[in-house]
């Protein structure tokens, strides 16, 4: 019986609880590196992410959101500010495996969104590598548009990494 099949309650929260930090670093070096065999550089750049987030972050305008799928972790996400005044970068969004197909990814981002716009940004940007399709169908869903793409060599792979743009003042929300 899947998570779908009984019923798997799903819920977005802050990521204030002790551990949620670290998971976020442990699952997604485990899930690439078993979906797309990707070595450990990835799993030190998404904890340099978080320990950022973790020691410098600014509560009004900067969160992660933890998702559980029947009260355990299942998937995450980060809002963090941009270089540039207006603009956040919504970073390392993750749903495990076993949680897939039920929202979770779309929840997520949504929850990031809103954020985002509360806390008055103007634009959110992305970056991401093309062969992540299932989180590019979300971005895509909720309007982002491709800004631009550079090949690049990462991972222990050779990647096409793409840079996505969401227009907060234009209303696009995915409904």
């Amino acid at each position: 019986m899947t998570l779908e099949d009984r019923g798997a309650q799903v819920r977005v929260r802050r990521a204030d609880r002790p551990g949620d930090l670290g998971w976020m670093v442990m699952t997604h070096g485990e899930v690439y590196a078993e979906q797309f065999g990707w070595s450990s550089d990835f799993e030190v750049l998404v904890a340099r992410i978080v320990a950022d987030y973790a020691t410098e972050h600014d509560p009004a305008t900067e969160a992660a959101w933890i998702a559980e799928v029947d009260g355990e972790r299942a998937g995450c996400i980060l809002l963090v500010t941009g270089e540039e005044p207006g603009v956040a970068k919504l970073r390392i969004l993750l749903v495990a495996a076993r949680a897939r197909g039920l929202g979770v990814g779309s929840r997520l981002v949504d929850e990031c969104l809103g954020f985002a716009q509360t806390a008055g940004y103007d634009q959110v940007t992305l970056w991401t590598n093309d062969i992540l399709t299932s989180a590019r169908r979300i971005y895509e869903a909720y309007g982002f548009v491709l800004t631009g793409e550079e090949q690049h060599h990462s991972f222990g792979h050779d990647l096409l990494g793409q840079t996505w743009t969401l227009d907060l003042r234009a209303g696009t929300r995915r409904q």
